[in-house]
C-alpha cells in the first residue's frame, strides 16, 4: 500500500499537474542542465524530509519538526564551497547539507537525517541524541544550539585556520579553508552574534586573517516577531572590513553566483564577508507553531507564492529538462523512496540506557603518543633566563603558574594563549607575562573585551587541533558567556558521539577574600554554574607547588584526553607569601621540575596526619583551614586538613580516603551555603557513608560579596573555623568520655 503523502504535497503535486508555475527567474543560464538537476534534487529531498518529519512525528516515530522549507536556496551556498571548509550550520540548512554530501562518494544523507529524526543509536553523528546536521567526513561539526551560540565558534575556527597556518602546523582544515556559519535574521539581532561578527571585524580591520563567511538566511520572522523590513541590510552592511553581498533565495541560480562570489572574495582575501540570503519560512516555525495566530492569510499565501522550489521547478521545464508529467512523478518517486527510507530508519534500535546516552560525555582519548618530551636542562635554563634571579627560591602562587605556563607552553607547540591583556601585560596579575616575549605574538594573544568571542575563539582553535588556553579576567565576567562552555565546548563531544571535541583549559581568576578590589565582579565565589556541566573538570590550586602540578594535569588532560578543564585560580592568593604571622614566607614554595609526578584527577592533598577531626576546604578555605589547624594543634588538638583540588567531578572516594581515621569532618567551603560544592559533599558522605561520619560545614552567607572589610562579614573565617571545630572536639570527647 501506498505510503500516505503530507497534503502540502498533494497540492504541489497537483499544482505542477495544472501547469501552474511562476515565469523562471533570470540568469538561469548560469548553472548547466547537470548542476540545475542536481541543485533541485538537494532542494526537493530537504523539503521532502521535512514533510516525512511531521509525518513521522504525527506517528510518534519522530521528535522534532523544524525545518529547512522555504530556505532550500542554501543548496546553492553548499555548491560554491569545498567539502574541507568547516560548515557551522543552524536548523533550516537542510539543503546544504544534502548538497554538501554529494561532494563527498559514498554519503548517504537521506538515510542519515531520518535516522536523526527517529533518534536512532545508529544516526551517523549523535548516536540519537540529538537531531542536528552533522558530519565527520562531510566537516559539518554539529550545533546544538542556533540561537548564535555557534557564531562565535565559527569565527575562531576562521582566525585558527589562518593561524595553523602563521604556526606553520597542519590544523583539521586546510590552510586555503574558509570557515562557513548560517543563521537566521533573528538570531543577527544576538548579542552572540554581535559580537562574534565584530570580533571578525575586529581582526579584519588590523590586517588580521579572519576567512570567515556569514550566510544570514533572512526569511523576516523570529518565530512571530517580524523584523523590521531593511533591518538585516543596514544591520550587516556596515561592518569595517566585512564585506557584504545580497542574493535572492528564491532564485537558485543568482544564489550560486553570488554565493561563489563571496566564497571566492574570503577565499583569496582572507577576510570575513556576509551572504545576507532573502528567504522565506514554510509551514510555520516548527511542526506545533500555528503562524495564523500572528500572520494573516493574505502574507502566508504571498510567501507561499516565492517558494524556491516553485521557481526552480519552473527553470527546470522551461529548459526542457523535464515536462510537467514528468516532472510530478519525478516528485511523487522522490517522496515515495522517502517514505520507505523512513520506515526503515525508525525501526533502527534506540537509546535504551543511561550508560549509552552518557558514554560520549568524556571523549575518547588519544594515545600518549601525543605528549611530547620536556624539554632538557639545558633548554629550561635559556628558557628561564628571564626571571634567573628567582629560579631555585620559593615562590607565590602566580610565579609559579607563570613558570608551568612557560614550560607547558615550550613543550607543546601547539598551546596557544588568547584572553585580555595577556600578552605585552602579562594579565591583571602577571600570570602570563614574558610569555609573549618567549613564543611570540601568534600563541599569545590579545583579544576584544568580549568573553564569549574568547571562548568562541578557544572552541575553534581547539577544534583546528591546537590545545587552546583562554584567560578568562574575572570569574564573573564569565557568567555573559557561560554557554558558550555550557551548551557549546562541553556539549560537542556528547552531540557527535565521540568524533568532535574541544581540547582546552580555561584559565579563570577567581573566588573572593581579594583585597584592594571592588565588590562582588572582582571577588565572585560562585562557580556553581561550572558544577552543572557534565564532562567538564574543574581544578583549583591553593598554592604554587600544586599550581604548578594541577597546571601540567590540565594540559594533558587535554591533549590525551581531550577534554575541557577549567583552571580556577584564586586571586586572593595569587600573591599570597605569608601563612600565619608577615614575613613568615609560609605560602612559598619551591617549583616541582617536570620530572615530578602529576597527581591522579580528584586525589587531594592531605597535610598533617590528625585522627581527631579532618578540615576538608579548597581554594582560600585550604589557605585559611591551615591556620585554624596551627591554632587547634597548639591547643593539643590533633587535626587534618585536606585540600580537596579537583572539585568537577567530586571523587568522594578519594577524598573518604584521605580522611584516614577521622570520623569529625568539619568542610570549609568559601561559596555560598545555597548551591556550592559543600552541599554535593555532604550530601555524598551521608548517602555513600551512612553513620560513618559526623559531619559539620561552613559556607559564606547567601549573599554577594560588598566592598572593604564589610565583604569578610559573609565569608568564613580563620576564626570561625577554629571556634566550629572546637565545638566538634569537645562533643567528641564528651562522647568518648560518655
Amino acid at each position: 500500500m501506498a505510503a500516505a503523502m503530507h497534503p502540502w504535497l498533494v497540492e504541489f503535486i497537483q499544482r505542477i499537474e495544472r501547469e501552474d508555475l511562476p515565469r523562471a527567474h533570470a540568469a538561469g543560464g548560469i548553472l548547466s542542465d547537470a548542476e540545475l538537476v542536481e541543485l533541485f534534487d538537494s532542494q526537493l529531498a530537504s523539503r521532502l524530509l521535512d514533510l516525512q518529519s511531521r509525518l513521522m512525528q504525527a506517528a510518534g516515530q519522530s521528535f522534532y519538526t523544524i525545518g529547512s522549507s522555504g530556505h532550500e536556496a542554501n543548496a546553492a551556498v553548499a555548491k560554491a564551497l569545498r567539502v574541507t571548509d568547516p560548515a557551522f550550520l543552524h536548523y533550516r540548512s537542510g539543503a546544504f547539507f544534502l548538497q554538501r554530501a554529494k561532494q563527498k562518494p559514498g554519503s548517504t544523507p537521506l538515510y542519515d537525517m531520518l535516522l536523526s529524526f527517529a533518534a536512532s543509536s545508529e544516526d551517523p553523528i549523535s548516536g540519537g541524541r540529538h537531531k542536528v546536521f552533522g558530519s565527520l567526513d562531510l566537516h559539518v561539526p554539529p550545533q546544538t544550539s542556533t540561537i548564535a551560540s555557534h557564531v562565535p565558534k565559527a569565527m575562531g575556527t576562521a582566525f585558527a585556520i589562518g593561524l595553523s597556518k602563521r604556526l606553520q602546523q597542519q590544523g583539521t582544515w586546510p590552510h586555503d579553508a574558509i570557515a562557513v556559519c548560517s543563521f537566521g535574521d533573528a538570531s543577527a539581532n544576538h548579542s552572540t552574534a554581535l559580537g562574534a561578527i565584530n570580533s571578525a571585524s575586529w581582526a579584519a580591520y588590523q590586517q588580521i586573517p579572519m576567512p570567515l563567511l556569514l550566510v544570514c538566511e533572512d526569511n523576516g520572522l523570529g518565530i512571530s516577531t517580524h523584523t523590521p523590513q531593511g533591518w538585516i541590510q543596514q544591520q550587516l552592511s556596515q561592518r569595517p572590513a566585512v564585506k557584504y553581498f545580497f542574493a535572492d533565495g528564491s532564485n537558485v541560480a543568482e544564489t550560486y553566483l553570488v554565493a561563489q562570489q563571496a566564497a571566492d572574495y574570503v577565499r583569496q582575501k582572507r577576510k570575513p564577508a556576509i551572504l545576507h540570503l532573502r528567504t522565506i519560512r514554510l509551514f510555520g516555525h516548527a511542526g506545533a507553531d500555528a503562524e495564523v495566530a500572528y500572520r494573516t492569510k493574505q502574507e502566508i499565501a504571498r510567501d507561499a507564492e516565492r517558494d524556491v522550489l516553485l521557481f526552480t521547478c519552473a527553470a527546470l521545464i522551461q529548459r526542457d529538462l523535464f515536462s510537467y508529467e514528468q516532472l510530478a512523478e519525478h516528485i511523487r518517486k522522490q517522496a515515495q523512496r522517502i517514505a520507505r527510507l523512513a520506515g526503515q530508519a525508525q525501526q533502527r534500535p534506540k537509546l535504551t540506557a543511561a550508560t549509552q546516552v552518557m558514554q560520549s560525555i568524556v571523549p575518547p582519548a588519544r594515545d600518549e603518543s601525543v605528549v611530547p618530551p620536556a624539554l632538557t636542562e639545558n633548554q629550561r635554563e635559556q628558557l628561564f633566563r628571564f626571571d634567573k634571579h628567582n629560579v631555585g627560591k620559593r615562590q607565590h602562587l602566580a610565579k609559579l603558574l607563570n613558570w608551568s605556563l612557560h614550560d607547558l607552553m615550550a613543550q607543546y607547540d601547539n598551546i596557544v594563549m588568547c584572553g585580555e591583556d595577556i600578552a605585552k601585560k602579562g594579565g591583571v596579575y602577571h600570570v602570563t607575562q614574558h610569555l609573549m616575549e618567549a613564543f611570540g605574538p601568534n600563541r599569545v594573544l590579545n583579544t576584544v573585551l568580549d568573553e564569549q568571542s574568547i571562548l568562541g575563539l578557544a572552541i575553534g582553535m581547539a577544534q583546528q587541533g591546537m590545545i587552546a588556553m583562554p584567560e578568562i579576567q574575572f570569574l564573573a565576567y564569565v557568567h555573559n558567556a557561560e554557554d558558550q562552555i555550557r551548551g557549546e565546548a562541553a556539549t560537542l563531544s556528547f552531540f557527535s558521539d565521540g568524533q568532535y571535541t574541544n581540547p582546552m583549559v580555561i584559565r579563570i581568576a577567581g573566588l573572593a577574600y581579594q583585597k584592594g578590589f571592588g565588590g562582588h565582579f572582582h571577588n565572585d565565589n560562585s562557580f556553581a554554574v561550572f558544577r552543572d556541566i557534565p564532562g567538564v573538570i574543574v581544578l583549583c590550586p591553593s598554592n604554587g607547588y600544586d599550581g604548578a602540578l594541577l597546571m601540567r594535569q590540565a594540559v594533558r588532560l587535554a591533549a590525551v584526553e581531550q577534554r575541557v578543564v577549567i583552571m580556577l585560580e584564586p586571586i586572593a592568593l595569587y600573591m599570597a607569601r605569608d601563612l600565619h604571622e608577615e614575613g613568615d614566607g609560609g605560602w612559598l614554595c619551591d617549583y616541582p621540575t617536570p620530572d615530578v609526578p602529576v597527581p591522579a584527577l580528584g586525589e587531594p592533598a592531605v597535610y598533617g596526619d590528625g585522627d581527631e577531626l579532618a578540615i576538608v576546604s579548597y581554594g582560600n578555605g585550604y589557605y585559611l583551614s591551615r591556620q585554624a589547624e596551627a591554632k587547634l594543634r597548639a591547643a593539643g588538638h590533633k587535626v587534618r586538613v585536606v585540600d580537596i583540588r579537583c572539585l568537577v567531578p567530586l571523587h568522594v572516594d578519594a577524598i573518604v580516603q584521605s580522611l584516614g581515621d577521622c570520623k569529625q569532618v568539619l568542610i570549609v567551603d568559601e561559596c555560598r551555603r545555597r548551591g556550592s560544592l559543600s552541599e554535593e559533599l555532604m550530601t555524598c558522605l551521608y548517602e555513600d557513608y551512612p553513620e560513618r561520619f559526623k559531619v559539620r560545614r561552613i559556607t559564606a552567607e547567601d549573599s554577594f560579596i560588598p566592598l572593604g572589610k564589610a565583604a569578610y562579614t559573609v565569608l568564613p573565617s580563620t576564626a570561625g573555623i577554629v571556634e566550629v571545630a572546637s565545638e566538634m572536639l569537645a562533643k567528641r570527647k564528651q562522647g568518648a568520655q560518655a
